[in-house]
């Protein structure tokens, strides 16, 4: 019988990529969806972008990705709208430190590597098939 345990282990680490790359499209989702809000109260922090950081994931290691979020510590934009309830004394409202254009392209850039990722999975699949037509 054929050894397909290096097909297996391709499976692995493809399915531990799909989870990274699910976990900085829900990250780079929420970073978009917040990109314009503002605090609501005078000096209230607005929304801090955050950023999906993963641990590598050794080849034949059996433990799934580890991550975690952490907030980008970048300066908040600021706006000078003196009429807004969550100006400072200078008229100015601290908004979040979202770059919605680079967002933008990160996710396109994830969403990419996500489906590079699932091409390769049918290719195993393909190939896992191949080798049980061989054999039987």
């Amino acid at each position: 019988m054929p050894d397909t345990s290096a097909l297996h282990s391709a499976s692995d680490a493809l399915a531990a990529g799909r989870q990274v790359q699910t976990g900085r499209i829900r990250t780079i989702s929420e970073n978009i969806a917040n990109a314009d809000s503002a605090p609501t109260e005078p000096g209230g922090a607005p929304y801090a972008r955050k950023i999906a950081v993963f641990a590598p994931v050794v080849a034949d290691s059996p433990r799934s990705p580890v991550g975690r979020i952490v907030r980008d510590s970048s300066d908040f934009r600021r706006r000078y709208d003196p009429s807004n309830g969550a100006a400072d004394l200078r008229g100015y409202v601290r908004l979040p430190n979202v770059n919605a254009a680079a967002e933008s392209a990160d996710l396109q850039q994830v969403v990419r590597n996500y489906e590079a990722n699932l091409n390769a999975s049918a290719t195993i699949d393909r190939l896992t098939q191949a080798t049980i037509n061989l054999i039987s």
